[in-house]
């Protein structure tokens, strides 16, 4: 279609839905793409095109890896969420309780779902540091413990674009006793067959598709200090190592690799009341409560007006995954997204390598979902 070849599986009642994957590639936006839909479970749409390297001699294929950057935050969300069904942990309870040093600074009243939904004003680390310290996590857990809010707590969401992986994942790693990225591997990945990962073996790094940064800085609006230590310091990244480095490390906001399919499938579960290939990942009520709203109004870090659930972004305010109010999800630095809409038992997945400067909204995901539902 249109000069691009286009593989997989797509219905012809999806037809609309291949024609804006192909209008995307017509339009020079995309150099490798993949988008994936489940309905009611089933894997009905899972179509991919392009090259997975930027000289074009590789293609991008059904075992293409990419990095989905803060889309990995959906993952982070649903591990707690278990956590909690569990008994293990509540979303209401003190993070202080299961981490007494967290409680400095005047955060000792800061409850888990506060932490989830950005509300605890750790939205990055104003103070001049080394950006390889992201490498080590008990040093940036410490910073986190010992710092304080930018904002007081509970009166506001701040986007956190990478600090809330070290806050997420220590919390659940202190009520689980493993990591986000391994429970990630023991509970999905391997019993489901799914290509997900938060930090990625060496032997899988040969599968990842190159990025095409984009060419101009996101629109962050009015600019204000969690803003910057957000995003604008020469800091508020990773950095100093290579790419391998970056890939291996576990990081549950920012690290993440997977396939759309992978990803449509774990959200498809989300949009079924729990059930993944016949077994109950998580009860109804829970993902109810994962996805109910916590806090609303534009948000200090985002220039959105957001709705934010315990960890996942609530479509009601944002309207980037078609007309579901009920609809939640996350979206990740470049374009990639991955969303559930409950109340249509339907959900989706896109991840591609040329990334745009859309914070939420990537106009080429958002034309394909719009297809979806038409």
């Amino acid at each position: 279609m249109n000069g691009i070849d286009i593989h997989g599986v797509c219905p012809e009642r999806f037809a609309a839905v291949r024609a804006a994957f192909a209008d995307n590639f017509t339009r020079e936006e995309e150099l490798g793409a993949r988008f994936s839909l489940v309905e009611n479970g089933q894997l009905v749409v899972d179509i991919w095109a392009g090259h997975a390297d930027r000289a074009k001699t590789r293609p991008f294929d059904e075992t293409t890896l990419v990095p989905i950057f803060s889309t990995t935050k959906a993952l982070a969300a649903l591990l707690i969420a278990r956590s909690v069904e569990a008994g293990r942990l509540d979303y209401g309870q003190k993070v202080a309780d299961l981490w007494p040093d967290f409680g400095q600074a005047g955060k000792g009243a800061i409850t888990i779902e506060q932490v989830m939904s950005h509300q605890d004003g750790l939205s990055g680390f104003p103070e001049e540091m080394d950006p390889a310290l992201w490498f080590d996590w008990d040093a940036i857990c410490a910073r986190l413990a010992a710092m304080a809010p930018i904002w007081p707590p509970g009166t506001a969401s701040g986007y956190h674009p990478i600090t809330y992986g070290y806050l997420a994942g220590e919390i659940f790693r202190r009520a689980e006793g493993r990591t986000m990225g391994q429970a990630l591997r023991d509970d999905f990945a391997v019993p489901f067959e799914l290509d997900l990962w938060i930090g990625l073996p060496d032997a899988e790094h040969h599968r990842v598709a190159d990025l095409v940064r984009p060419n101009a800085l996101p629109n962050f609006g009015q600019l204000n200090d969690a803003t910057r230590a957000a995003f604008l310091t020469p800091w508020a990244q990773p950095g100093g190592r290579d790419p391998a480095a970056w890939r291996r490390m576990e990081i549950p906001s920012a690290t993440g690799h997977a396939t759309a399919p992978a990803l449509a499938r774990l959200m498809g579960a989300l949009a079924n009341e729990g059930w993944l290939d016949g077994e109950d990942i998580l009860s109804p009520a829970l993902i109810s409560e994962m996805a109910r709203e916590r806090i609303r109004g534009m948000d200090l870090v985002l220039p959105f007006e957001m709705s934010w659930g315990a960890g996942v972004m609530r479509n009601e305010t944002i309207q980037v995954w078609g007309p579901g109010l009920a609809t939640f999800g996350h979206s990740g630095w470049g374009g990639s997204c991955a969303f559930a809409d409950p109340q249509r038992r339907l959900a989706g997945a896109y991840t591609m390598n040329k990334q745009s400067a859309a914070l939420i909204g990537d106009p080429r995901s958002m034309r394909l979902i719009a297809a979806a539902y038409a």
